[in-house]
């Protein structure tokens, strides 16, 4: 199949959804994450570790429309050739999910290629120099999703702002009332799962989320000049 992966729009949002196959069983996905698009969200992960390939590829399949709809970005986790196969935007790798290299040599020049850096400037820069197009740091709170993932420290963001040259996202039990730091601390997108899918209004959560993130920068900015 003919990916979709040409595309030039790499601005991932300032809020970048994780779905989780058990807060959104069956088709509880893809309205949930229509919710969240339609309130701004303008990148989803789709990231399910119990589902066969089968399954995976045709929920890809289902996202990648819906992201084209809203002129957002789907991107895959773990597996490149469910992205290709389903034109999805991109594929975010953890450290044993294979190389920035394999997976760009698959997907081609334009994918949106994450990485998982942990708490680790040295391995940002080695996915910035790999040809990685974000890299994600944390977790930086408790986390549902990772609750035995180790620990980030919030300076690791302050480093990376400084030295890297990509998108840097943060990650791991991000809620309104904490993000703050975060952002002035130099991430320039927030990764969320709970605090957006667990919400009885996605659409709502999706709307407070950014509107938080975007009070937060602004104040940033101001303490700054």
């Amino acid at each position: 199949m003919q990916s979709n992966l040409l595309r030039s729009d790499h601005d991932l949002g300032p809020i970048y959804g994780i779905t989780d196959p058990f807060l959104l069983p069956g088709e509880q996905l893809f309205k949930a994450v229509e919710q969240a698009l339609s309130a701004g969200i303008k990148t989803i992960q789709l990231r399910d570790k119990t589902a066969d390939s089968q399954t995976l590829l045709e929920s890809a399949r289902e996202l990648v429309m819906l992201c084209n709809a809203y002129d957002a970005r789907c991107i895959i986790n773990d597996r490149w050739d469910i992205a290709l196969e389903s034109g999805a935007h991109g594929v975010h790798l953890g450290q044993a999910d294979g190389s920035v290299i394999e997976a760009r040599a698959r997907l081609g020049a334009e994918a949106i290629i994450g990485v998982t850096c942990h708490s680790s400037l040295e391995l940002a820069r080695l996915a910035q120099a790999e040809g990685a197009r974000y890299v994600a740091f944390g977790r930086f709170f408790s986390s549902n999703t990772k609750p035995l993932a180790g620990a980030a420290d919030i300076e690791v963001l302050r480093q990376a702002a400084a030295e890297i040259e990509l998108p840097i996202i943060a990650i791991g039990g991000i809620r309104q009332d904490n993000m703050a730091p975060l952002v002035q601390a130099g991430a320039t997108t927030l990764a969320v799962c709970h605090s957006l899918f667990g919400a009885p209004d996605v659409r709502a959560a999706a709307e407070q989320l950014l509107n938080t993130f975007r009070q937060s920068a602004f104040n940033s900015s101001n303490d700054t000049q």
